[in-house]
């Protein structure tokens, strides 16, 4: 048998510009991808911000500046968020809290906080301790504020409550409340005045113009207190305190003021005693004299966190319609009564 012939391979192909080698062009392949990845990271800072489209540095290999495609006029971010928020020991304070988040990667100063909202007569404004405070990037902090006096509507007006504020925003829906006027102090030492809008999407404004409304038209008919005094029942399950009703005009048959006491509510840490209701629909006016209404209570809860826990489980609201106007008027037990009232529900939980 005659051996095979040989083949013969063909003489290689010159490598030139327009025949790259295999890696080369998976390489080149690779360039419009990175390009694209960052623009598509390109954010709405620095030259964006004025509305100049930024240029990118051409990659090798590339044919020159890509640039990114930003809609003129675009903003830069605002260096904070605002809301708004109350803690539950602060309900009977009547302090609320601006919480300021930091949008920036860099920390900021905040040196004053004022919120502006037709829910209040006056700014609501944080004092602020020494130097400022500071807000790390992506960091939440709130700012203690007392409220000033609410916005409340003229007898006969519109409340503009029952979920519903001053402006006509549902609370709790996250919806603009106001605005925060803010001074901020940046790492270089720079002061800027920032204004940004106010969510409140907890509805904390809301509910406290709410109550300081209608207490505001309930006080002008009658004072509510509790008086310091807690009688035990004979097996120690239960106790009665009083309250105590003051009208403003006792024995001037011409103030002809009412209101109604509609309610009772339990609170975390009380709860009705059923052998002695709680009264309802009664009437007082402001030319009553003083009554003393008694009402049953026994421990609401008992587990072991009941008393070391509480907050607001000795803020007793009384629900009163006064000018046609439903809402809660909240009555705070006092320092005495409050201790009294924890020994007796330590102890009544204890016989259960």
């Amino acid at each position: 048998m005659g051996s095979a012939p040989t083949r013969r391979r063909p003489p290689p192909k010159r490598r030139t510009a327009q025949n790259p080698p295999r890696r080369a062009r998976a390489a080149l392949t690779l360039v419009p991808l990175l390009v694209s990845v960052a623009v598509a990271c390109t954010g709405p800072t620095g030259p964006a911000a004025t509305g100049t489209a930024p240029a990118v540095a051409p990659t090798p290999g590339s044919s020159g500046p890509v640039t990114a495609s930003v809609p003129t006029g675009t903003q830069s971010p605002v260096p904070v968020t605002a809301a708004m928020n109350q803690f539950r020991d602060n309900y009977s304070k009547q302090i609320v809290e601006i919480q300021l988040t930091n949008t920036t990667s860099a920390t900021l100063t905040v040196e004053a906080a004022d919120v502006t909202t037709a829910l209040f007569a006056a700014a609501i404004g944080w004092t602020t301790p020494g130097g400022g405070t500071e807000l790390p990037p992506g960091q939440a902090k709130s700012l203690p504020a007392p409220l000033p006096a609410a916005a409340c509507p003229a007898a006969g007006e519109a409340s503009g409550t029952s979920g519903t504020d001053a402006t006509g925003l549902v609370s709790g829906s996250g919806a603009k409340a106001g605005d925060a006027t803010l001074r901020l102090r940046d790492a270089s030492g720079a002061v800027s005045q920032v204004t940004v809008a106010v969510t409140d999407p907890f509805g904390a404004l809301t509910r406290n113009n709410d109550e300081r409304c209608v207490a505001q038209a309930a006080n002008a008919v009658a004072g509510f207190r509790f008086a310091p005094d807690l009688r035990r029942t004979a097996d120690g399950r239960a106790a009665v305190v009083d309250l105590v009703i003051t009208p403003r005009h006792a024995g001037d048959t011409t103030a002809k003021q009412t209101l109604s006491l509609d309610g009772v509510g339990g609170t975390t840490l009380l709860a009705e005693d059923a052998a002695a209701p709680w009264p309802h629909g009664l009437e007082i006016a402001a030319d009553q004299p003083e009554r003393v209404v008694p009402l049953g209570l026994r421990p609401a809860r008992c587990d072991p966190h009941a008393v070391a826990e509480d907050k607001v489980g000795t803020l007793i609201p009384l629900h009163v319609t006064v000018g046609g106007r439903p809402g809660t008027l909240k009555v705070d037990v006092g320092p005495e009564l409050r201790g009294r009232i924890y020994d007796f529900v330590t102890a009544a939980c204890g016989r259960q």
